[in-house]
């Protein structure tokens, strides 16, 4: 598998080390890892996720800070409030942009955020709208996750649209859960040949399908 992998971490360290570690185990399958302590940094700086980054960041891994843009709604001095908790307590010099708009009619603010977000020190900038928004949100992120949704959503939707071939793949990324078990790589590898050479494919489901890395990270697939 030659995707990179963009992984939502979002489990306690407490409450499954061993996800963790994993990650720590095979940083040259990573882009990235997205950390979200409580839909942000949380209020207080938590021990246990200090310990992980660190591993992490040890290990070479990139860690982005998660933060909710709330499609536009959230004001910009909360959203880098919440960048800024990230580095002071986690080290993590990177953000991964959550809930954002789509619209044309909206670039200018995110414009505003992303210029304000490097800035105050973000080296890499993920932006979520889950779908392929308006062409010109892909001049302001590092990567644009233009899918985020379940496997039988994705095996039917449709190619991406012309203007994406005047970006390399690497600067797209799809997110994929409920993948059956087994054809976690099949989904990976049909990221790829949708142009997102940057994704995470998972098996889980529910509220937070998250709470585990891809299996791709601890052993080889068939599809």
């Amino acid at each position: 598998m030659s995707a990179r992998l963009l992984v939502p971490m979002y489990v306690h360290p407490a409450v499954d080390p061993g996800a963790w570690q994993r990650l720590a185990a095979r940083p040259e399958l990573l882009h990235g890892v997205i950390v979200n302590i409580a839909d942000g940094p949380g209020t207080a700086p938590d021990p246990a996720f200090a310990a992980a980054a660190r591993a992490l960041r040890a290990a070479g891994v990139r860690l982005f800070g998660y933060a909710d843009t709330a499609y536009g709604r959230r004001p910009h001095r909360e959203v880098l409030a919440d960048l800024a908790r990230h580095r002071e307590w986690y080290g993590i010099d990177a953000c991964f942009l959550d809930q954002c708009a789509a619209a044309s009619a909206q670039l200018r603010p995110y414009r505003r955020l992303v210029r304000a977000a490097r800035a105050a020190g973000a080296a890499s900038v993920v932006l979520n709208p889950g779908v392929h928004p308006a062409p010109a949100y892909a001049e302001l992120a590092d990567v644009l996750v233009t899918f985020e949704g379940d496997w039988s959503t994705y095996r039917s939707a449709p190619a991406p649209p012309r203007w994406t071939a005047a970006h390399p793949p690497d600067r797209f990324c799809h997110l994929v859960h409920g993948v059956p078990p087994g054809l976690c790589g099949l989904a990976a590898r049909t990221a790829e040949l949708r142009r997102a050479a940057v994704c995470c494919t998972v098996p889980g489901e529910g509220p937070n399908p998250w709470s585990l890395p891809p299996p791709q990270l601890t052993a080889p697939e068939t599809a």
